[in-house]
């Protein structure tokens, strides 16, 4: 449902002037003008809605629904009439259990819903009476995007599980997550038991829905060894890198060797990375670093999402040379700049000093060609001793490979830019400024770009919020020069 606005319009708004319908589509950047002759449509057109230029007039054009929840009128009553009955069993069963708070709140949360519903088609919170929109038994398995896949014998389609051994763990932890939340809102009043069928598959779903399954992981889970028929390693590396060499070292004096290691380091302008066991370790390690001259950030659960993309980029640019962390510096981290990983209490056995996160961490140094990892431990744990194992049998198949063939390693080359940079950027026109800045007044267009920034910022789109601040403060300072130039003319 769209709604009116004749003021300024964003996505899911329209506005009517005359005989002039203008729409902004919920899932298009771009105006859509549609010009009336009485009950006939005239002329369709698209509108670039910064400048008001008309970039296109189709033929037609396809106008979704401004939420995902639509549907008929017969069916809604019939969802009405599904959750009144369930209202009526829950408030029965919580004043019998003498719950007379909850059962009053649940009463009057509910109507309100309902009359929400039967008036405007929509509440706050709807997804949580899905079961009686979709007609679903309790407990039946809720719909979702992989029903749109074809289901032929043995699965109709191929699912690729990247990061394997983070990921499966998290499709069966997605539903106990739910359900373990949903059952305190029941509990105490706030929805009706229907909310807990609005959730994720359990695993055991997931596993019918799937058929030919890849997992890709440099640490492959139990589970996924043990469902595939055929493992297929791909240690080989276009570069020719190699997996890092590993140094152990012993606890005692572990902060100062490695102080000692990362100035090394800097002197070669390369990076470091050290992990810590906690995140106040991390900052007292990075006070500590700090006070010793090196300049140090750290990154761990308790920063910004947004701020951990800016740090990570700070780090390749070389704004500093030491990035300390706890259990961020794993899957995903793709640091060409680092070429030493120091992990201290490395014999701590537990989650963080698992095989499978050493072997993660470990794997951060492996796109430098002087890549080193230092462990500091004082006994040889069995996570330690897998790590090592693995680590250096790729590294021997590597060197191997290399000298058969003649390959030198050299250090991955890579921008130093985020992909969410680099998508944002084409959608919101970072390296078209200057062609906007020739056909628009540069005051308005920062304006507009304020505003865009702070739409982004509200619904929870940091990094566009970002990418448009940086727009902004580029056309402030294309603005400052004009007039610094303005004003040397005009002094002439």
């Amino acid at each position: 449902q769209y709604q009116r606005n004749d003021v300024e319009l964003t996505r899911g708004d329209f506005r009517a002037r005359g005989e002039i319908i203008e729409i902004m589509p919920s899932n298009a950047a771009t105006l859509v003008r549609i010009k009336l002759d009485g009950d006939i449509i005239s002329v369709i057109q698209e509108i670039d809605h910064v400048t008001g230029t008309i970039t296109a007039t189709p033929r037609f054009v396809v106008i979704y629904p401004s939420r995902h929840f639509v549907t008929p009128p017969e069916k809604t009553e019939g969802a009405l009439k599904s959750i009144e009955a369930e209202l009526d069993d829950r408030l029965k069963v919580l004043e019998k259990e003498k719950k007379i708070i909850e059962a009053d709140r649940l009463s009057r949360r509910t109507k309100y819903d309902m009359e929400m519903i039967r008036e405007i088609g929509y509440c706050n919170g709807i997804e949580n009476y899905s079961r009686h929109f979709d007609g679903r038994a309790p407990g039946a398995t809720p719909n979702t995007l992989m029903d749109y896949f074809p289901t032929l014998p043995a699965g109709g389609f191929l699912t690729i599980i990247d990061e394997s051994h983070v990921t499966v763990p998290q499709i069966g932890g997605m539903y106990n997550g739910d359900k373990a939340r949903k059952e305190v809102l029941v509990d105490y009043g706030f929805r009706l038991p229907s909310a807990k069928d609005n959730r994720p598959l359990r695993f055991q779903e997931f596993e019918k829905k799937v058929g030919q399954t890849i997992y890709t992981s440099a640490t492959p889970g139990n589970y996924e060894l043990e469902k595939t028929e055929q493992t297929v390693e791909q240690v080989i590396r276009p570069t020719g890198l190699v997996d890092p060499e590993i140094i152990i070292r012993p606890l005692e004096n572990q902060v100062g060797d490695l102080m000692g290691r990362a100035k090394e380091r800097v002197k070669r302008e390369e990076r470091a990375l050290v992990t810590t066991l906690t995140k106040k370790m991390a900052e007292d390690l990075t006070d500590y670093f700090t006070e010793q001259g090196i300049r140090v950030r750290y990154l761990h659960s308790g920063i910004e999402t947004l701020e951990r993309i800016e740090i990570l980029r700070e780090l390749r640019k070389g704004t500093f040379d030491v990035l300390v962390g706890v259990n961020l510096l794993r899957e995903g981290l793709d640091l060409p700049e680092v070429s030493l990983v120091g992990i201290l209490d490395a014999d701590k056995e537990g989650f963080l000093r698992s095989d499978r996160s050493l072997i993660q961490t470990i794997g951060r140094a492996a796109r430098n060609v002087q890549g080193q990892v230092v462990l500091y431990a004082d006994n040889m744990t069995g996570s330690l001793t897998r790590a090592i194992d693995e680590t250096n049998r790729r590294r021997d198949i590597q060197i191997a490979h290399n000298k058969k063939h003649g390959i030198t390693p050299t250090t991955i080359s890579k921008e130093i830019t985020s992909i969410v940079e680099q998508e944002l950027s084409e959608s919101v026109g970072l390296d078209k400024i200057e062609t906007q800045l020739a056909k628009s007044n540069i005051e308005s267009l920062i304006k507009d770009k304020e505003r865009q920034m702070k739409l982004a910022a509200q619904e929870l789109q940091f990094e566009l919020a970002a990418i448009l601040r940086d727009e902004v403060i580029k056309l402030k300072k294309m603005q400052k020069e004009r007039q610094d130039l303005k004003n040397t003319f005009s002094q002439a």
